[in-house]
């Protein structure tokens, strides 16, 4: 059936004249009937390098509209408008505003994984891959405001030595692995590398061999002479860790509450529901002109610095 449902994606995608991008931690299905799959921000702009009239962005709402951000020409969609972001919608613009009313002179650090409005009100943006180094770019006489995963802030605050103001927000799958359940695993699996993102716990983050973003996973599983790895992220991660890296073994991380870790927003995308969001180019990601200006500013603030 999947085989079918992604044969009509296709011939949709051809008849749109669209560009096809997949989150890391969409599901297998997806990921193999996308034109790129990767990070959110590296996706948005691999759409503006093609032709594409049309985008379907696999992934979350925030997701979307960064390609909308980047993208103003071209018709955003995203498959499901439920699929959302707990780690984003932790920081809503209006409360991130009247705390800036408040705190004047604070540069307000803003992760991608927020949404336009909140980019909007951001001085720079940041990756979990380029974080440290958009903090360390700030003047070290400034105060920082750093939202909103609270434990990315706390990871970066580790690698800078930078105090900054956290706003307390998570990403509700990555606060729900634990040192009992990664020991557990480690236990079943001594030689394997622990490979963790920064959006974890500070106890579970301290286990591990390597702590980075989605993208700097594949390059250090691909490098490292380690042939297993505990991937604590997303399991959506690991179809793309295994298509990639085909010899070598890929476990996913554990949590206590489930023998899972799937993000239920990521996997409310679906073939059928990219069938039809390519037949009747809806639901579209629209973002206000005033807003989307403002947004692109920190993201180009960010690139600004370099890779």
């Amino acid at each position: 059936m999947s085989t079918v449902l992604q044969e009509q994606v296709r011939e949709w995608k051809h008849r749109r004249n669209a560009v096809i991008l997949a989150h890391n931690y969409q599901v297998p299905e997806i990921q193999d009937v996308a034109d790129f799959v990767g990070d959110s921000l590296g996706l948005s702009y691999k759409a503006r390098e093609t032709a594409a009239d049309v985008i379907l962005f696999c992934g979350v709402h925030f997701m979307a509209e960064t390609a909308k951000i980047i993208n103003p020409g071209k018709t955003v969609l995203l498959p499901d408008l439920e699929a959302g972001c707990s780690l984003a919608n932790s920081c809503d613009a209006s409360a991130l505003a009247e705390w800036k009313a408040k705190h004047s002179g604070v540069v307000v650090v803003s992760y991608i994984n927020s949404t336009a409005a909140v980019k909007a009100l951001s001085d720079i943006i940041c990756t979990s891959g380029n974080a440290v180094k958009v903090v360390r770019s700030i003047p070290a006489d400034k105060q920082i405001l750093f939202c909103p995963d609270e434990n990315l802030g706390q990871w970066v605050m580790e690698q800078t030595g930078r105090k900054m103001l956290l706003w307390p927000g998570v990403c509700h799958i990555h606060v729900k692995f634990t040192h009992e359940s990664i020991t557990r695993l480690r236990q079943q699996h001594p030689a394997a590398k622990i490979v963790a993102h920064p959006e974890c716990l500070p106890i579970v983050r301290a286990m591990a061999d390597e702590v980075c973003s989605t993208e700097k996973m594949i390059a250090y599983c691909r490098q490292s002479a380690a042939t297993e790895f505990i991937i604590v992220t997303e399991s959506g991660m690991l179809h793309r860790l295994r298509k990639e890296i085909p010899g070598k073994t890929f476990i996913a991380g554990p949590t206590d509450t489930c023998s899972c870790n799937e993000c239920e927003y990521m996997k409310k995308n679906t073939l059928e529901k990219c069938v039809a969001a390519l037949e009747h180019l809806a639901p579209e990601i629209t973002v206000p002109e005033d807003v989307r200006r403002r947004a692109l500013i920190p993201i180009e603030r960010m690139l600004a610095l370099g890779q």
